[in-house]
């Protein structure tokens, strides 16, 4: 196999059958040819590595890069985020990524997110004391919105103003096929908005990691405006969807697997190796953010062209069963550890505290306060969202 382009005739590994089962497609994949070509959904030619050991190296390779500058090739639609929106942690490689995580990370320590575990616990309570007539939806009763009031929390949104800040979010995360310019319109207003929210903190500055970010300073280097506001984008969706989203695969998970429901309600297991477990055996992030050759190279043992576009699956590496015994169990007491849910090296997410802390407090409170809650239906029969990059039950229903 070379660098060339594939034929025009070369299939989506993105397809239906991808979406509908994953771990099943990435395992044949991985077997039949861990290095594929292939294209995305909007035409634009890719490489997917599949094995643990191409990924894990691959993560740290600083002959990739993140820089889209660095592409020879885009899609059909081509690069569609603004500019403004674009500059942040995901699209950078050292120096630039290295100066701004330098400045961003104290507000995202486990000590500094520690200190939302009071609002987040709040946050869930609340939601849980709505659940009522015995049946309820987890994703849309829980998991969903105490994401979006956790994230409105971290970046200090007032209440008044959360109702626009769904209605834009909830347009870019699912937009219709032919919403373009809904799409363009949600991105020009929540551009305003974090302009004027940054704004605000500097003149108002609250208890918030947003405010912390603003202040934030070493040797009298701080943000800019453009990198407070691609950051604060890069938050949201970041937070907003993989937190939802892990909370909806902890909580299919332990209904799923009774035993180890039966030993978290007990308390002789701890939700955080729940959480950790789920991360290999279902991340809601099934990629690696994107990353381009910058010079000729092989990843096992396959030559990349430069510019070409390569993604790493997460989620193949976390079931390969080169790394992982018996990977496709669901399995809290395993020996190995070393998944790559949460990425590897310098891009890692920085954003993990939070998002563990979120689902653990979530998962915890729903499944204590209602200690006969099982599916209202079985799991073979929900959808999940109609991504290739993330991982989450469309619905979750329960009965108690």
């Amino acid at each position: 196999m070379t660098g060339t382009d594939p034929t025009p005739d070369t299939p989506t590994l993105f397809d239906r059958a991808l979406l509908a089962d994953p771990h099943a497609g990435y395992a044949r994949l991985r077997e039949a040819c861990p290095v594929a070509r292939t294209t995305t959904p909007d035409g634009a030619p890719v490489w997917v590595v599949t094995r643990y050991e191409d990924v894990r190296a691959a993560l740290t390779d600083r002959r990739l890069s993140l820089n889209k500058q660095t592409s020879t090739s885009t899609g059909k639609h081509g690069a569609s985020m603004p500019p403004s929106l674009d500059a942040h942690l995901l699209n950078m490689d050292p120096p630039d990524h290295t100066r701004l995580r330098r400045l961003v990370a104290p507000a995202f320590t486990a000590r500094s997110v520690g200190r939302l575990r009071p609002a987040i616990q709040q946050r869930t309570d609340e939601l849980l004391d709505r659940f009522q007539d015995g049946s309820a939806d987890v994703m849309t009763a829980l998991a969903t919105p105490l994401a979006l009031a956790v994230i409105c929390d971290v970046l200090g949104i007032a209440e008044e103003d959360r109702r626009d800040f769904r209605t834009w979010t909830d347009t870019l995360r699912s937009p219709a096929a032919d919403a373009a310019p809904t799409s363009r319109r949600a991105l020009h207003d929540l551009h305003g908005f974090l302009v004027e929210l940054i704004a605000g903190k500097r003149d108002h500055p609250g208890d918030d990691l947003l405010t912390q970010m603003i202040t934030a300073r070493e040797d009298g280097d701080q943000l800019s405006e453009p990198e407070l506001v691609a950051l604060s984008f890069l938050l949201l969706f970041a937070g907003y969807d993989n937190s939802a989203n892990l909370v909806g695969n902890t909580v299919l998970a332990l209904l799923t697997h009774h035993e180890t429901l039966r030993s978290l309600r007990s308390g002789a297991l701890g939700v955080g190796r729940v959480v950790d477990e789920v991360m290999r055996w279902n991340s809601p992030s099934m990629l690696a953010s994107r990353r381009f050759a910058r010079e000729d190279t092989h990843i096992g043992g396959v030559r990349i062209t430069a510019g070409e576009r390569i993604w790493m699956s997460l989620a193949s590496a976390n079931r390969d069963p080169q790394q992982f015994s018996n990977p496709d169990q669901f399995d809290v007491d395993r020996p190995e550890g070393g998944h790559l849910g949460f990425g590897h090296g310098i891009h890692y997410c920085l954003g993990s505290a939070l998002a563990r802390m979120e689902t653990e407090i979530a998962t915890e409170a729903l499944v204590r306060r209602f200690p006969s809650l099982r599916l209202a239906h079985p799991e073979e029969t929900f959808e999940w969202c109609g991504s290739f990059q993330n991982r989450g039950p469309l619905k979750l229903p329960v009965i108690w």
